[in-house]
């Protein structure tokens, strides 16, 4: 079994915040949270932290994966730190959409009530001939819309089904709705890849601090996040 994850080192990060005699430093937010989960056919265990810089530890056993992973801590300045074993002796379906489950699930936790996020986010990213956009909003209703147009079965051993696999189990676990759009491209490579860029971009304008909404959550109905089932 693998060993459980501590958290990345990291210098906490500083807000400056304004007051009636200028500026001064304040520490900044630090959303982060851990989830292990243990089934008869993975073990995963993640770590993410919201405020984070871009740090990155994966080892999934699942190479392509572990690179798209990368994608979403460096352009969306999370740090992660996730490990996974599976039955890769059957195949990588299992331990892929596993690392999403539990992927989404810590960040539902790093983001508690989400108070005070922005909450929506947009962008389309480009990867040479390939162009996708991703619209996400961290509504608390879990939804995939997938559009992916991947023109071969696989990208080296990843079996390019697994794409919208992973999506929806860290859509529904993160409690997102996500919206997933292939404007170009033919290359399954640089269409994936576009994909998580596109995504890690869209997700950290969506979890950054609005500072005109600190503390509040970002809904008139005033509940964004089942609690119950991140809980579990």
């Amino acid at each position: 079994l693998p060993r459980r994850l501590t958290p990345l080192p990291a210098r906490p990060p500083v807000a400056v915040r304004a007051s009636a005699a200028g500026t001064e430093a304040a520490p900044a937010l630090r959303r982060e949270a851990t989830v292990k989960r243990t089934t008869g056919e993975t073990t995963v265990e993640a770590y993410i932290c919201v405020d984070g810089t871009g740090k990155c530890e994966v080892d999934t056993g699942i190479p392509f994966l572990d690179h798209m992973l990368h994608q979403i801590s460096s352009h969306g300045l999370f740090d992660l730190k996730i490990h996974a074993r599976g039955d890769y002796h059957i195949d990588d379906h299992h331990t892929n959409e596993d690392v999403g489950i539990t992927l989404g699930l810590a960040l539902a936790k790093a983001l508690g009530a989400k108070r005070g996020i922005r909450r929506f986010g947009h962008f389309a990213a480009p990867l040479d001939e390939a162009l996708v956009e991703i619209v996400l909003d961290f509504s608390g209703r879990p939804y995939l819309a997938y559009g992916l147009r991947i023109p071969t079965q696989r990208v080296g051993t990843y079996d390019t089904q697994l794409v919208r696999e992973f999506l929806a189990a860290v859509a529904g676990n993160a409690q997102m709705t996500l919206h997933v759009r292939q404007l170009d491209g033919i290359n399954s490579h640089h269409i994936i890849e576009a994909c998580f860029k596109a995504l890690a971009r869209a997700m950290r304008m969506a979890t950054e601090v609005d500072p005109r909404r600190v503390g509040e959550i970002p809904s008139s109905k005033g509940a964004l996040t089942d609690e119950e089932a991140v809980e579990q």
